[in-house]
């Protein structure tokens, strides 16, 4: 009995929306539908791939696949730009867009395992919100995620992370993260 009792005390981001923000939408977000309350849409990893880097995009796609269970996709210009030096139709970046079930396992991962091996970790900070509700965290190492973490140190780049949501303005996207179990920053 204790074992489940201890395994129950872990609730998982669809568990703690469906538990603690559904029934409580009139006090967090001021909405009585259900279908009105804000929440998690997708989550997108992506890298930029730097000019005349010798980091091979084979290397990004292999650390994005480990980490997300998903082939990721290559982003290529779609002008060209003169003072980047990017041409049109190079590539730019490396994405990989994660819904539903997967969302939520990596959003999972990232807050009970990949946030606390960050060094230093004293919480995320608010200012990551775009305006619309939506959220994004830097990374400037990769091998803070626990699938790749002993491989190539060689090869370190960065990765960043937006939480896409449906709320309509950064209030809300912060008060939905939070309640998720997002471990923002108390300032």
């Amino acid at each position: 009995m204790q074992i489940n009792h201890s395994v129950n005390m872990f609730k998982s981001i669809s568990e703690k929306f469906k538990q603690d923000i559904l029934p409580n939408r009139k006090e967090l977000f001021g909405v009585d539908n259900i279908l009105e309350t804000p929440k998690i849409s997708k989550v997108v990893l992506n890298c930029r791939i730097k000019q005349g880097s010798t980091l091979p995009e084979d290397v990004i796609i292999d650390t994005l696949s480990k980490i997300t269970g998903q082939r990721p996709q290559k982003a290529k210009a779609k002008k060209s730009i003169s003072n980047f030096k990017i041409r049109e139709g190079q590539i730019v970046g490396i994405k990989v867009t994660l819904r539903s079930k997967m969302a939520f396992d990596f959003l999972n991962k990232l807050i009970s395992v990949t946030l606390p091996r960050v060094r230093d970790f004293n919480g995320i900070a608010k200012k990551g919100f775009d305006g619309h509700g939506n959220y994004t965290i830097g990374f400037s190492e990769h091998n803070v995620f626990p699938e790749v973490a002993g491989d190539d140190v060689a090869r370190l780049h960065g990765i960043e992370v937006t939480i896409v949501t449906t709320a309509k303005n950064d209030k809300d996207g912060f008060t939905l993260l939070s309640k998720l179990g997002f471990p923002f920053k108390k300032n």
